[in-house]
């Protein structure tokens, strides 16, 4: 067969009635998208005259083994057998592990355990890792040969503390010796009802398990750019918008479009979220057929702390456009001019706190210090001299005091003390100027960011 794009999924399925069906597929990249053309595969495949049976098997637990033994026997139940591998481990290898780790960075961030845990197990298991190695005690050295890029900076006891949740793992076969295996398997034949479905997030397109597939099976790519490009940014509103209509759809409900549009803001590219919320939507209005922008600010509505800090995320990235972007959303959803300058006056007054800390002789503040040296020596070495005076700014998870550090380096004093100078004029303005609070803070923001950029 050959590779296809999910979009060319439907032709495919049209034809599997006419000319039997392959043994063996493959959909890879966004997750949520991987099941939905699996789904759709599957659904196909069971609609044959003798139906069939799913044997579903989690790629995070598998052992690898035991599902080729299984797609080898002939069973006694009637119709196809289809073993459906969700997140599957064999076509990992060292040229994916930064990618992989990405993701796991992400969604730590995020706080979405969940997922955090589910990629650590597919990151600890392409180095063929046990559930006795740890991250966090392994050299730099060492990781660098097992995953193939730079051990990242920081204590990674977070991790270890994450995967110690996951139920316990042995020590596996590597991915690469398990996968020629399965080409052996396929190459001299699995019984003709016995169908393997893998889907996957991450794969090593030079893997010869990837090109087998390709050649004697299906390779769906579900993989959307999630890039800031316009060409990137309009590929997930399409996909987003797809996921949106189907949903809609069997709820037989309409949206307004400039509640669609609201709906992509709000949620970003989560093609689960979106379907989710989506669905709440056509819940929530009953009878009604259309969904409008004010069902969507009933229901949808950003929480205003996450909208507040990805604000000041936006404007310590001197991002102008998704600053002014993120300003005006933050005033659509009702939130006072007021309360984000009081916002913005905690962030510039804590970066200038930090600022003043790093200027001080000792404990010395080095640029490019890594998250480690901060927590192991900075952070304990500041709190003993600062005592009782920055307590309460010095809480919190060294991480992310780590990276306030990191981002107050880039200011002067001089520079945060004439921001929350323009602040305190700006609140003069909001409290007695005759002029539309977008205005003034469209100014404030614009002031500031071009001064920066300015070398101000």
């Amino acid at each position: 067969m050959a590779l296809i794009k999910r979009t060319e999924l439907p032709q495919l399925l049209q034809g599997l009635g006419k000319g039997g069906s392959e043994q063996i597929y493959l959909f890879f990249g966004e997750r949520y998208l991987c099941r939905e053309a699996a789904d759709s595969l599957q659904k196909s495949l069971l609609a044959g005259p003798m139906g069939g049976t799913v044997n579903s098997i989690n790629g995070d637990t598998e052992d690898c083994g035991r599902t080729l033994g299984q797609l080898m026997n002939f069973s006694l139940l009637p119709g196809v057998q289809i073993f459906r591998v969700t997140d599957s481990r064999l076509f990992h290898s060292k040229d994916v592990a930064s990618v992989i780790w990405s993701r796991i960075v992400q969604a730590h961030d995020e706080k979405k355990e969940a997922v955090c845990r589910r990629q650590l197990n597919s990151f600890r298991a392409l180095a063929g890792l046990s559930g006795d190695d740890r991250l966090a005690e392994m050299a730099a050295d060492q990781w660098q040969a097992l995953f193939g890029f730079a051990r990242p900076s920081g204590n990674l006891v977070w991790a270890d503390e994450i995967l110690a949740s996951s139920p316990g793992q042995k020590k596996m076969e590597s991915s690469g010796d398990i996968a020629s295996r399965y080409v052996d398997a396929f190459t001299r034949g699995v019984p003709p009802d016995n169908i393997l479905i893998l889907t996957a997030e991450a794969v090593d397109k030079r893997k010869q398990l990837f090109t087998f597939i390709k050649k004697e099976g299906v390779v769906v790519d579900c993989s959307v750019d999630t890039g800031a490009s316009a060409a990137a940014q309009k590929g997930q509103k399409d996909v987003l918008r797809e996921m949106v209509l189907k949903s809609l759809a069997g709820f037989d409900k309409k949206m307004a479009p400039r509640a669609l549009e609201l709906l992509f803001e709000r949620v970003g590219f989560h093609p689960v979220a979106v379907v989710m919320e989506t669905e709440k939507l056509a819940l929530a209005v009953g009878d009604r057929e259309l969904i409008t922008v004010e069902d969507l600010d009933a229901m949808v509505g950003r929480t205003r702390e996450d909208a507040l800090f990805e604000l000041t995320d936006a404007f310590g990235k001197q991002q102008v456009a998704r600053t002014l972007t993120l300003l005006h959303r933050l005033l659509d959803q009702g939130i006072h001019g007021l309360a984000i300058l009081a916002t913005m006056r905690n962030y510039l007054r804590k970066l200038l706190i930090f600022r003043s800390l790093q200027l001080q002789s000792e404990p010395s503040w080095q640029s490019g210090m890594n998250a480690g040296q901060f927590q192991k020596v900075y952070l304990p070495a500041l709190k003993e001299r600062e005592g009782e005076e920055w307590s309460d700014m010095l809480k919190g998870h060294p991480y992310a005091l780590f990276m306030s550090f990191s981002k107050a380096q880039e200011f002067s004093c001089s520079v945060l003390k004439n921001y929350l100078s323009q602040l305190l004029q700006a609140e003069y303005r909001l409290k007695g100027a005759p002029l539309p609070p977008e205005l003034v803070l469209e100014e404030l923001f614009l002031t500031m960011l071009k001064g920066k950029q300015q070398g101000g």
